[in-house]
């Protein structure tokens, strides 16, 4: 047998010492600590018989063609998972490239020439596949959060378009019996249609993106702040939906509660959550209220209607994306899903108890102070 051959021979009978070898030394990586040994082994045994196969045909030809059909697009998109990054990606195919040349060393095997030759084109053809693949599916995962994030915030502004919309609409009521505000009137009107018009769009946006995955990636600026007062504006800019569906609501937030978050992103949350309590208890009431944080600087908050309820067998199903129930005309299903998105980032959690014809109450249970 030719060097090649014997090569060959070598990988498949040395196949568990390599892997052991590669292992080590791969576990040094940073990305590769926390993975079990199936996980972090992935496909190398099957790249092993890939490069056992190429210096079994002594040839370079099909190397390529042969790779974009085996394991380094499958490795890539795997690695993208196990949370590597493109270098790490690299490294650990240049890692076995060194425990091969250890392997020819050992028993006296000349990589020159030829066999040197099938070796780098073998590995470099495997790195530029896997590499190939890790980058394009990052960049699907990256757009995916993008539009994602989009279609979250689009549906988001749908409620202050809203209350934008009916508080024109009472001050051009309130406008009508007197002569002077003619010229208001008419200010109103151009307003009121292009609320209508950015709400159009709004919605075009949001069923566009209808399709999407479950948002991602939040960067939180935390800071302490009172949650009283963020209630407090949050039902002042609600009031005009509150006044047309006349429901009343009352903020019943400790004065001395205080809570550790993201402000904006927190609005968000009570605002989906009021925006649809609203809907659901017209004439009635939105109760918004807490408790003080307890022993583990953790505080439970809550907003409850008193509306028609939620049948006990769409309750499961109340945070899945695109869920939406009849009430909800036109619905997209995306409120109750950003609400566990928000507060699931934050570390917390939120939970629905609602009884048909009594109301509904969903509780959330957030960190109230720095850790």
């Amino acid at each position: 047998m030719n060097d090649m051959d014997k090569l060959a021979v070598l990988i498949q009978d040395q196949r568990e010492q390599l892997l052991a070898q590669w292992r080590r030394q791969v576990r040094e990586l940073a990305a590769a600590r926390h993975l079990d040994t199936p996980t972090l082994t992935d496909h190398i045994p099957q790249l092993l018989d890939e490069l056992s196969a190429a210096f079994q045909v002594q040839s370079t030809s099909t190397i390529a063609e042969v790779l974009r059909e085996g394991t380094p697009p499958a490795h890539g998109a795997q690695r993208l998972d196990d949370g590597f990054d493109i270098e790490e990606v690299v490294a650990e195919y240049n890692i076995l490239r060194g425990c091969i040349h250890d392997l020819a060393d050992t028993n006296g095997i000349n990589l020159q020439g030829q066999p040197f030759r099938v070796l780098n084109r073998m590995f470099d053809c495997a790195i530029g596949t896997a590499v190939q693949t890790f980058a394009t599916e990052q960049a699907k995962a990256v757009q995916q959060r993008r539009e994602e994030y989009l279609a979250f915030v689009m549906h988001d502004l749908r409620t202050p378009l809203g209350a934008i919309s009916l508080a024109s609409e009472l001050l051009s009521q309130t406008l009508e019996s007197q002569a002077e505000g003619t010229k208001l009137q008419t200010v109103l009107g151009t307003l009121r249609r292009n609320v209508v018009t950015v709400a159009a769009l709004v919605g075009k946006v949001i069923k566009e993106n209808i399709n999407l995955e479950s948002e991602s990636g939040h960067k939180l600026e935390r800071r302490t702040f009172d949650l009283w007062a963020l209630v407090e504006s949050l039902l002042a800019d609600l009031q005009p939906l509150a006044h047309a569906s006349r429901t009343q609501l009352v903020n019943d937030i400790s004065s001395e509660a205080t809570i550790f978050a993201d402000a904006s992103l927190l609005r968000r949350v009570f605002q989906n959550l009021i925006g649809n309590a609203i809907g659901h208890a017209a004439r009635g009431t939105v109760t918004i209220g807490s408790e003080l944080p307890d022993a583990d600087g953790v505080i439970e908050c809550w907003v409850r209607d008193d509306g028609g309820g939620i049948a006990p067998d769409r309750l499961g199903a109340v945070f899945d994306k695109h869920d939406t129930d009849s009430r909800e005309a036109g619905g997209l299903g995306l409120g109750l899903a950003i609400v566990k998105t928000l507060v699931e980032a934050h570390g917390g959690t939120v939970r629905v108890e609602s009884t048909v014809g009594s109301g509904t109450c969903f509780t959330m249970r957030l960190p109230a102070k720095a850790p």
